[in-house]
């Protein structure tokens, strides 16, 4: 079943300016607080009459002047509802003012121009649950349309430890779920919009919790010892010497050997020369968690 795209109409807020809806006499910021509950509550006002009805919301169904009419009923998992007299009714992808009209034809035989009002009582079709390493985790109302920021924020944000890689899974229509991966930093120390994606209903935004690892550099350095890194965001050999202070100035660029353990177990030796690295002719080296950086003296 598709759902109507509901988007918030942001030139409210323009509208409200122009219209001299500012209370005079009021402080900048009290204006910006008027205006910005103004805008809010339009914005709402516009959801709620552009909201696509969907499984699982509760709907409270009246007709004018015929109470034996009114019902509070939920709209099952095929988009439908039962009403008495009118019986089964697909209100799957309607706005309330089109379930108001459907209703109204259908009570013609019994009622002639039947004043019918619905009001959505609970949006359960229209959530998104926030999981993983953010201040609040839950289930979250998707109120018309919303980002991946916007809902993060309201989640409380993220914690310190949050990975650098988070995930958004979507149901598509056939029923199977996609994976959806946005780079963190690409997206907030960035500012890449396209991963600032609209979310959709029942959405899950996975925030793994990352972890640190260990990584030691030891030898000619100017600050030798272990440096932790979040798991995510992958260090390589250069940036784990400046971490470290730099070489010193009787570092060897040809004498690095990397120490590190196969999938065994079993100790290898990585023999680097850091120059080729510093020059371009070889690819920086991606470290790995417990790996152990030597950085020889040079004798000449």
């Amino acid at each position: 079943m598709e759902k109507i795209k509901v988007s918030f109409i942001f030139s409210f807020l323009t509208f409200l300016i122009a219209g001299g809806l500012l209370l005079p006499g009021l402080s900048q910021n009290q204006e910006i607080q008027t205006d910005s509950q103004k805008t809010q509550v339009a914005a709402r006002d516009y959801f709620i009459r552009e909201y696509a009805i969907g499984p699982r919301d509760l709907l409270e169904i009246k007709v004018f002047e015929l109470p034996e009419f009114d019902h509070t009923v939920r709209v099952s998992e095929d988009g439908s509802i039962t009403l008495p007299l009118i019986g089964n009714i697909q209100v799957g992808g309607l706005t309330k003012e089109k379930v108001e009209q459907k209703i109204a034809g259908l009570l013609d035989k019994y009622v002639k121009k039947a004043q019918v009002s619905v009001f959505i009582k609970e949006y359960q079709s229209s959530r998104v649950a926030i999981i993983g390493a953010v201040e609040k985790p839950g289930i979250y109302e998707l109120v018309g349309r919303q980002t991946l920021l916007q809902m993060i924020s309201q989640a409380g944000g993220f914690k310190e430890n949050a990975a650098n890689e988070i995930y958004v899974l979507r149901e598509g229509r056939d029923g199977n779920s996609a994976s959806l991966s946005i780079d963190l930093e690409d997206l907030l120390l960035n500012g890449n919009p396209k991963l600032n994606i609209p979310l959709q209903p029942n959405d899950v935004v996975n925030v793994p919790v990352d972890r640190l690892v260990t990584i030691y550099v030891f030898g000619q350095v100017r600050n030798p010892g272990a440096l932790q890194v979040k798991m995510s965001k992958k260090i390589t050999l250069l940036q784990a010497i400046a971490q470290a202070g730099g070489l010193s100035e009787n570092a060897s660029k040809r004498g690095v050997i990397i120490k590190r353990k196969d999938k065994s177990g079993r100790e290898i030796d990585l023999k680097v020369n850091l120059k080729d690295i510093i020059q371009g002719k070889k690819k920086d080296i991606l470290l790995q968690e417990g790996d152990v950086v030597i950085i020889k003296e040079s004798f000449f």
